[in-house]
């Protein structure tokens, strides 16, 4: 399908892709994946190199969705703070949280095994938006380094200009585990891992349903059907139309980008290289692309109905951080859905032979190629680490089909005044 929302910097320098419509007709397989992103791909994948055999599908076409259009963010953890889990779930829980999360970068292992071309860069920053922000950092980082023994540089706001060039913020911590990259290379990557490890991939077919079988389950796609052991959907903001009980636990909140024209200062904007995101709860997100432009995200609607233009709209955000290039030429504007929960954490789980992940909440660069590989443990009949996800708490929104979304707006945009208001 054509999208409005993608005229994306990385579909214009995305890797040569392969067709992949190809449908064998009725077909049996051990896994079915529903999903073309990172959670689809790596459980894919990770299941064939288990030795069964797995057929994914996809809607559109492979990272359609979020995985093709982020911000290329790799940023360690989830979105509550170690400490917070911590505190919530205990210590021997976090414990297990922080392996899982911190300190086991699937992402890069994938990367370096299979040789994934997709500019991947080390390093993120942190940054207060506030003094008080600041603090709270400063206390998390010191945390870390004495719970876990991780260590991440705590910069002073005087510092500040090492990695940014903007007097905008209080401060921020620098974290060389985090990084960034181009993602939708990514996802194209590891499609070919997974297709080289013998997963069948079919484009174009967007799965109506799950149904159980005496021996199994039934996927009912736009042209055939499959019978499998295992189904995993990873559809994550469309989770609601395969699953209409799982899209009770997300609402999608709508994200734009930018990437200017290659920029002559652009080193000296983000002199560290690093990928940078801010700690005010609309945040503004930015880092250079290999070819030296800016990748600017700013701003958030809760309406479903993009911005006449997303340009227009992101550039105020872009300025406010970088006034030296408020009217640098923008030559790319696209933007997608963010599936979030209610407490921001990912909904991750399974209910007899179907297992899904979705609801990563922004945060999910990092933490959807692990998830995916951990269905693929837990089909294996290794579920220890699957269960520490999937034991993170959940509960569906409230308000029903059609007061579900008007009510979470309302919490939403309370929390973006709190950011106006200071």
């Amino acid at each position: 399908m054509t999208d409005p929302l993608n005229p994306s910097y990385y579909a214009a320098t995305a890797l040569e892709r392969q067709s992949r419509n190809e449908i064998r007709g009725e077909t049996r397989c051990d896994v079915a994946v529903i999903g073309g992103g990172f959670t689809g791909l790596s459980a894919a994948l990770a299941c064939a190199e288990r030795g069964f055999s797995v057929v994914l599908v996809e809607a559109d076409h492979i990272g359609f969705g979020a995985s093709g259009r982020n911000g290329g963010q790799l940023i360690p953890g989830l979105r509550w703070t170690a400490s917070e889990l911590e505190a919530e779930f205990g210590a021997e829980r976090a414990d297990a949280l922080f392996d899982l999360c911190w300190r086991d970068n699937r992402v890069k292992a994938r990367i370096a095994k299979h040789g994934i071309d997709c500019d991947l860069k080390t390093g993120h920053l942190e940054a207060a938006w506030t003094p008080a922000d600041f603090g709270n950092m400063r206390q998390e980082a010191d945390y870390l380094a004495r719970r876990f023994g991780y260590r991440s540089e705590i910069v002073e706001k005087a510092d500040l200009a090492r990695h940014i060039a903007t007097p905008l913020y209080h401060g921020g911590v620098y974290d060389r585990h985090g990084g960034h990259f181009h993602p939708l290379n990514y996802a194209l990557g590891l499609a070919e891992a997974a297709e080289s490890a013998g997963v069948e991939i079919w484009e174009s077919q967007r799965a109506r349903g799950i149904d159980q079988r005496a021996h199994g389950l039934r996927i009912s796609t736009d042209g055939t059907g499959i019978d499998a052991r295992y189904v995993i959907d990873a559809t994550d903001s469309w989770i609601g139309e395969v699953e209409p009980d799982l899209g009770r636990y997300t609402v999608p909140i709508m994200n734009y980008n930018i990437a200017t024209a290659p920029l002559a200062i652009a080193d000296d904007l983000l002199p560290s290289d690093a990928a940078v995101a801010d700690s005010r709860f609309v945040l503004n997100y930015f880092r250079l692309s290999a070819d030296k432009r800016l990748i600017f995200g700013g701003g958030e609607r809760y309406s479903q109905t993009p911005p006449r233009d997303i340009a227009a709209f992101v550039r105020p955000f872009m300025a406010d951080v970088f006034p030296q290039i408020a009217d640098a030429p923008i030559d790319y504007g696209w933007g997608g859905a963010v599936a979030v929960t209610m407490n921001r954490l990912p909904h991750i789980g399974r209910r007899g032979n179907m297992f899904f992940a979705h609801g990563f909440s922004g945060h999910g660069a990092l933490i959807t190629t692990l998830a995916g590989e951990l269905i693929a443990e837990a089909m294996a009949e290794t579920a220890e680490r699957f269960d520490v996800l999937a034991s993170l708490p959940s509960r569906p929104f409230p308000g029903g089909k059609w007061l579900r979304r008007p009510l979470a707006t309302l919490g939403l945009l309370w929390y973006a005044l709190r950011d106006r208001l200071g």
